[in-house]
């Protein structure tokens, strides 16, 4: 382990936070909010810490391998959550620190799940926070610093592999550093899109920045206690559209770009999305018809929450706990499934389901026919063992976490048993609101301090997909072997 490599990189990273808790600030200052004392001495606090790791010196073999990877991506999320959640703890809106941490943590990793009660209370300093804290953990806080500091390794495919979801990862480029860039920019252009079309829906400047904050990110924060439910049937259509485009592979995108339209159309992981959220929208639409009996209406909320629940980004018009149970079913598995592998979502990614029933059809052919000789394709490849064997165990060890999350959660919580499971799912799944007590209308208030830090680390293991978060907290990693 290249220790000195790995606090010198997180030192850059916690810098880049200083920059981006000035956004927050300064928008403190405009609304005159007396927050804005609490982002400058976070801000000024981030400066020093940052700057004294860099200081450290850099090792002669400075280059980033697969174990620095793994342990600078999870040490950079827990730092900047850890240092994120002080001016919601200093100003004492968010009073106890672990909530805080816990809101943090939800924000960073796209979650949108919250603690807060009374959201339209907050200060809008502290209220664009939570929503910046979506958009920087959407595309990766590792492919943002990437993108924006010269000078790092090009061995840092790593980073972007330990961060980036999905069962594959690669360079769209030869250069992992123009690979963030051009990540980043599609994310830019499609955020501004946004943002124009909710202005041009007569919503506020600072509602669309922020709702286009947490639909880019795919993490479902709102400034109001109805979430989206309030604002006209054109701007829920918007943020509708822009969470699927945000589900999808952004790989699609830079092929669009240099104008390889036959790749996109022939994107099997894209079809099947379509495919599940067409499906999806027509049996929910069905199931709740008798309780609005308006085909528009029926329509636009079963599109918006198959697509905000799918998405993981955990937006809603409805309060879905009072739809039949079926329509809640559906959405359930959606929180397992999620969306595109290589977008902003959460949950097991749209490939890997792929990838898990094709190897189930083969396996019950092959106990049909023992002799026959059956293969795996996928995007018109065949997939390799070594990436079926970590979907299989990726999904095993995923089983297992999620599990020992309800049973922590039933053993400390006092909640019911609909409203453990569900925020078990949907915390390690990045999505927020689930059911019962943590429904669309409700909070994750009522959780102990031991339940909300087991649902916080929840969320980091959901985002950076397990593995580089059991490596970091494995003694072997830091060994200098």
């Amino acid at each position: 382990m290249n220790h000195k490599t790995v606090f010198n990189v997180v030192g850059k990273i916690i810098l880049v936070e200083a920059l981006l808790l000035s956004l927050p600030a300064v928008v403190s200052l405009i609304y005159r909010e007396d927050c804005f004392w609490a982002f400058l001495t976070v801000i000024a606090l981030s400066v020093l810490i940052g700057s004294l790791l860099t200081w450290i010196p850099k090792a002669k073999d400075a280059v980033i391998y697969a174990k620095e990877g793994f342990v600078i991506v999870s040490l950079a999320w827990i730092s900047m959550s850890l240092i994120g959640a002080l001016p919601f703890f200093l100003t004492g809106e968010i009073p106890n620190y672990i909530d805080a941490f816990f809101e943090t943590v939800s924000g960073f990793t796209t979650t949108g799940a919250s603690i807060l009660t009374d959201v339209e209370s907050m200060s809008r300093g502290l209220l664009f926070w939570r929503s910046e804290t979506h958009w920087v953990g959407g595309m990766g806080v590792l492919v943002f610093v990437m993108a924006l500091i010269p000078n790092l390794s090009e061995r840092s495919i790593h980073v972007l592999r330990a961060e980036v979801p999905g069962p594959t990862v690669g360079k769209l480029v030869p250069r992992i550093k123009d690979t963030a860039k051009i990540l980043y920019s599609i994310y830019i252009v499609l955020t501004a899109l946004e943002i124009v079309l909710l202005l041009c829906g007569g919503m506020p400047l600072f509602d669309s920045v922020v709702h286009a904050f947490g639909t880019a990110g795919t993490g479902g924060f709102g400034i109001k206690a109805d979430s989206i439910a309030g604002y006209s049937p054109y701007l829920q259509w918007v943020v509708t559209i822009f969470m699927l485009l945000f589900g999808v592979n952004f790989n699609l995108y830079y092929l669009i770009l240099i104008r390889r339209f036959r790749s996109v159309f022939k994107s099997e992981e894209l079809w099947v999305y379509i495919g599940i959220v067409v499906t999806a929208v027509v049996l929910v639409g069905i199931n709740i018809w008798p309780l609005y009996q308006n085909v528009a209406e029926v329509l636009r909320l079963s599109a918006f929450q198959v697509s905000s629940i799918l998405t993981t980004t955990g937006f809603s018009t409805a309060n879905f706990n009072l739809w039949p149970p079926f329509s809640k079913a559906i959405l359930v598995v959606l929180m397992m499934i999620g969306a595109c592998a290589g977008s902003t979502a959460g949950g097991l990614k749209v490939a890997r389901v792929v990838l898990m029933f094709k190897q189930l059809r083969n396996e019950l052919q092959r106990l049909l026919h023992p002799r026959a000789i059956k293969t795996v394709s996928f995007e018109g490849k065949r997939a390799d063992t070594l990436t079926l064997n970590g979907v299989n165990i990726y999904f095993s060890v995923y089983m297992i976490l999620l599990v020992l999350v309800m049973l922590l959660l039933s053993l400390d919580s006092g909640m019911s048993f609909e409203a453990d499971v569900t925020a078990a799912i949907a915390c390690f799944n990045n999505i927020g609101p689930g059911l019962a007590e943590v429904g669309p209308l409700g909070s994750y208030a009522g959780y102990s301090d031991l339940s909300t830090f087991v649902l916080s680390l929840a969320m980091l293991l959901g985002r950076l997909e397990i593995f580089p978060l059991l490596l970091f907290l494995s003694p072997s990693t830091w060994s200098k072997k």
